[in-house]
Formats: structure tokens, C-alpha cells, sequence
């Protein structure tokens, strides 16, 4: 039956599909759902999405391995309602969203992009991640708005037409901090005016487009530096078994054991004895009819700093056996650097440790946004011939003019050794350049001067002189004994027994 009521329910809805259909977006306000796993992947939005997989500038494929952080549904949001304000040629749009993509590397393009759109931004970041263990600058504790773990922002992006008298057409970032107690946050929130909040202007400095405040006065100083991931040829983060209770233990006989009892049951008996959970990739009979026992897969693994133990490496088990970068690691005597490429939890980057067995991804840092990368010092081609140095020739080239010295792929008195050297030499070799970057990753003071840089990407090194080289190939190489637990200094008790 037709009712007064329901006929004007009709024409609500008759004309609110007018209006969402003929009529321009002049805002697009709300708090859009956070899923870092999103199910939303339709070809018009994921179409879209592509404008943020780009590196600034939206030409070149955004050069990183795993960009799926950037299909969180938040971000996906972001780009529905950019596109929609961009068709309309001005609009705002005011979201209250998590603050990762803020100053996150991997969002440098989405960054960019919308540096491009909007004219103007303003952003305050509410901060209380707990995920970073985030506190206040006076080290007092910092609580969400939300009971979430994610720390959020609340953004604010203006198209207005205003930035055409802009140098280099991109729009401007206004940023706040606001830390403390949520009743603190709310009270000024509801108390300040858009027009009274203390924004900071912030730059847009390439190639990260950060949207927060950084100490950027060393920036030029520390983009002379040698990049990392540039002198390294081949790398990647750690493994990933997805299932470490079956295949690494510490007892090298108790993994054995586990591993053959893994074959010998049914896979529903071997599911219920070992606790395995299986997934649509990975089930239990179809790894049992694919291979078998074989005590070669049995290798060492540093898990963690100072604690090695042994896996089961055979692919049919391991989600992310990395064998790019491993299989180098397995062939022959080499070392591999493990670096995170972010870090968050802590004020300073200390996540640096080297290690001559195959590394687990969280060897440095169980963060999983702290994932950590490894970079052998050598190459083992698969024909068995002579490992090769797993570096750059431009990048060697640098080292041996700002050295004026030769490079040699190996020590030539003592090949395939890597002790450390402790006087200067006529020739540098690999182990030296690992040995000197090493020793500065680990400098005091050169993790406070460039803490900011360090927070975000890979870090740099200084190309070295005459002077500091050798001197810091001693240091950097003791440090690398030290954390194989080869040094001869560990021979020596330096705490009695009883205490």
C-alpha cells in the first residue's frame, strides 16, 4: 500500500540519486573503514589505485617489492573521493584515517599525488599508535582517540585553485603533533577553531614528499652519502616459514624427529600430533605427496641476534624461502648484512647485524613493519664457478677514487678469508667496504646526527677518506666478530663465576 510516507521516502531517494548523479562533489567527508587486507579490488577502484603505485613524479612503477599497504581501504577512500573532487575541479575532502601514510616510505607516490591535486592540506596527527609504542616528547604516556592500536590523523585536503602561483605546482602540507591523554585531545578538538590551530608549514622535499615535520637541515649533507640498497646489486628481507614451530627448533635431533613424524602419519594425524594449521596454500597431503625427508635440508638460521638454530629448508614448507639472496648464503663461505629499511619502535635506528647463515625475517626486529633485508657480500653463480662481490662497479669506482687505492674481489695473501684488518693495506676488498660500513651503522654519533633519515628508508653511509677508512675497517670489523661470537676477545672471561 502506498502511504503519504512512503511516497516521500520515494522521491528522497528519486532525488538523492539525482544529486549523486548530475550533481558535482563539493565534499566528501567521514572515517573510512581501515583493512590493511582489503577485499575491495574492483577494476574501477584498483584502476585508480595505480596513480599511487607510481614513484613521484607518475611515470616510473613504484620501486618497491611488496606495495600492498597501499591498497588499505582507507587509502582506497582517499582515492574515491579524489577522483570525484578532481572531476568536480575544487572540493574538500576530511577524513580521520590512520596516519601511516603520513611518512611511510612505500606512500611517497600516493604522497605526490596528492600534493598535485589539492592546493592546500592540513593534518593533524593524533598520534597513540600503539603499534610504535608511541609517548609523548617528554616521554609521558600517549593515549588514541580511538580503542584502536593504529594511530590515526585527522586530514583535511583543499582544492581550491590557489596553488597555480606556486613554484613547482604541488600543494601546500600545514602539520600539527598532538600528543597526550585522549580527554586532552578531545578537549581541543572541541574547543579550537579551524583557524586558531597552530599549524606548521611543512616542505615538499623530494623524493619522500614527507607530510610531517623532520629535521631536514642535514638533508643535503647526508643525500651525498653511499646508499646502501645502490652498492648491493642483489638483496631481499628475510625468510618467512609462516610456520616456525614445525621446522625450526633449536635441537637440531628434536627437528629431525619432528620433521620425519611429519611424513610417517596421515596428514590429518600429522595435523592433530604437531598442531599444524594449514591454509588454501599450503596443505599437509599435497606436501607429503611432493617430497620426502632428507636430512640436506637441515641448515642453521640466525633467528635472532646471538641466537642460531636449525631449519628445515626445503621450500615445499617454508611460505618465503627468499632463495634469491639465500641460496648465496648456502653455497659457500660468505656474510650477509641485515639492515631494516624502517624503524618505529625506537627513537634511533639500531637495527643492523651481520650474520654467515641464512637470516629469519625479524633476525633484528620482530616489527613487522621493521621487516628485516639481507645483503650477501658475495655472488655464487650457479655454474660453480668463482663467487663474485655483490656490489656495484660505479659504487666501487667511488671508493677507489676517494680511496686511490685498487679493488680487489678477494684478499690477496688470504683468499676467501675474512679476517679483520687491522693496519692500512695497498688494496681494499669487499670484506673492508662491509667492515667500514659496519663500523659507522653502529656510531653514536652518526645515528643522532642523521636519526631522522635513518627512521625512514635505508640509511647512507659517508663515502670514506684516506684518513677515517682503515681506522674504521678495524672497528667495524672487530664489531662484526663480535656479533658472530668470533672474536678472540670472547675467549677472555670478563665476569667471574659465581658472580
Amino acid at each position: 500500500t502506498h502511504t503519504l510516507f512512503s511516497q516521500w521516502l520515494s522521491n528522497e531517494a528519486k532525488e538523492a540519486n539525482t544529486v549523486k548523479k548530475d550533481t558535482p562533489v563539493m565534499v566528501v567527508m567521514g572515517n573510512p573503514p581501515y583493512s590493511g587486507e582489503s577485499a575491495n579490488k574492483g577494476d574501477w577502484i584498483m584502476s585508480l589505485m595505480d596513480d599511487y603505485k607510481k614513484e613521484p613524479g607518475g611515470k616510473q612503477k613504484l620501486q618497491e617489492r611488496n606495495p600492498k599497504w597501499i591498497n588499505d581501504d582507507y587509502v582506497k577512500f582517499m582515492r574515491f573521493g579524489q577522483h570525484f573532487i578532481e572531476q568536480n575541479g575544487e572540493g574538500v575532502l576530511a577524513f580521520i584515517n590512520p596516519h601511516g601514510f603520513l611518512d611511510n616510505p612505500t606512500f611517497r607516490g600516493m604522497r605526490w599525488n596528492l600534493l598535485k591535486t589539492y592546493d592546500e592540506i592540513y593534518t593533524i596527527d593524533l598520534h597513540g599508535n600503539a603499534k610504535k609504542k608511541e609517548t609523548c616528547p617528554d616521554g609521558s604516556k600517549d593515549e588514541n582517540i580511538f580503542d584502536i592500536e593504529q594511530g590515526v590523523s585527522i586530514n583535511i585536503l583543499v582544492k581550491n585553485g590557489s596553488k597555480i602561483t606556486r613554484p613547482g605546482d604541488l600543494g601546500q602540507v600545514y602539520h600539527l603533533d598532538l600528543y597526550g591523554k585522549r580527554k586532552d585531545k578531545y578537549a581541543f578538538l572541541e574547543n579550537t577553531a579551524f583557524k586558531n590551530v597552530p599549524y606548521q608549514a611543512i616542505p615538499n622535499i623530494a623524493p619522500m614528499y614527507f607530510m610531517v615535520p623532520k629535521d631536514f637541515e642535514l638533508q643535503t649533507d647526508y643525500d651525498k652519502g653511499l646508499a646502501i640498497q645502490s652498492l648491493f646489486k642483489v638483496n631481499n628481507v628475510g625468510i618467512v616459514t609462516s610456520r616456525d614451530s614445525l621446522v625450526i627448533d633449536d635441537d637440531k635431533f628434536r627437528l629431525v624427529e619432528r620433521i620425519k613424524t611429519f611424513f610417517e602419519l596421515s596428514p590429518e594425524a600429522a595435523k592433530n600430533k604437531l598442531n599444524i594449521r594449514e591454509n588454501k596454500s599450503w596443505r599437509i597431503a599435497e606436501v607429503q605427496n611432493k617430497t620426502a625427508f632428507d636430512k640436506m635440508y637441515i641448515k642453521e638460521i640466525n633467528y635472532r641476534p646471538f641466537d642460531k638454530r636449525h631449519i628445515y629448508f626445503d621450500s615445499a614448507f617454508i611460505e618465503r624461502s627468499r632463495l634469491d639472496v639465500m641460496q648465496h648464503i648456502l653455497k659457500g663461505s660468505n656474510l650477509g648484512l641485515n639492515i631494516c629499511r624502517q624503524v618505529k619502535a625506537f627513537e634511533q635506528n639500531q637495527h643492523v647485524f651481520v650474520s654467515e647463515t641464512i637470516s629469519e625475517s625479524c633476525l633484528v626486529s620482530n616489527k613487522t613493519s621493521e621487516i628485516g633485508s639481507v645483503f650477501p657480500l658475495y655472488l655464487y653463480p650457479e655454474d660453480g664457478s668463482e663467487r663474485t662481490p655483490n656490489l656495484n662497479p660505479e659504487e666501487i669506482q667511488a671508493f677507489e677514487k676517494a680511496l686511490n687505492l685498487p679493488f680487489s674481489a678477494e684478499k690477496t695473501t688470504r683468499p676467501g678469508d675474512f679476517s679483520v684488518t687491522f693496519v692500512p693495506q695497498t688494496e681494499f676488498c669487499p670484506i673492508d667496504i662491509l667492515d667500514y660500513i659496519y663500523a659507522v651503522l653502529h656510531s653514536p654519533s652518526y645515528r643522532e646526527t642523521y636519526k631522522e633519515f635513518l627512521k625512514t628508508d635505508f640509511p647512507r653511509v659517508p663515502y670514506p677518506t684516506p684518513e677515517t677508512f682503515w681506522p674504521l675497517v678495524s672497528l667495524g670489523g672487530q664489531i662484526r666478530q663480535l656479533h658472530l661470537m668470533e672474536s678472540p676477545a670472547l675467549d677472555q672471561a670478563i665476569t667471574p663465576y659465581p658472580v
